[in-house]
């Protein structure tokens, strides 16, 4: 287990964002992502993506914001340095980024994100 602030955690998450491909980032302009401390049903998990993949969407689809929350507790918990939550970050927002252009969790285990 890794300990960080929040603010260190919010830093690393900002940087994992900033490399994101601008051709993904400019597609995810009505997507909030956001840190939780855990998941207040299932605190196993990493990230939850919550939204309308765009595979499922209409033309017309209306709607509140797509949103990707990461669970800091649980990222640092399964991580035994910063660098392997770095690692994590970007792995683990990836995987919902994955989600939210209609991968599935096959999809994302084939490509090394599951």
């Amino acid at each position: 287990m890794v300990a960080v602030s929040e603010e260190r955690f919010d830093q690393l998450v900002d940087e994992a964002i900033d490399r994101i491909p601008h051709q993904f980032l400019h597609q995810l302009g009505n997507v909030v992502i956001q840190v939780q401390p855990r998941h207040p049903q299932v605190p196993t998990l990493l990230g939850l993506y919550e939204g309308v993949p765009l595979t499922k969407r209409q033309a017309n689809h209306w709607g509140p914001p797509d949103c990707i929350t990461l669970y800091r507790d649980m990222l640092c918990s399964i991580s035994h340095s910063e660098e392997a939550l770095i690692e994590q970050i970007r792995v683990t927002l990836l995987h919902e980024i994955g989600h939210f252009f209609g991968l599935d969790e096959e999809d994302l285990d084939r490509l090394g994100y599951g």
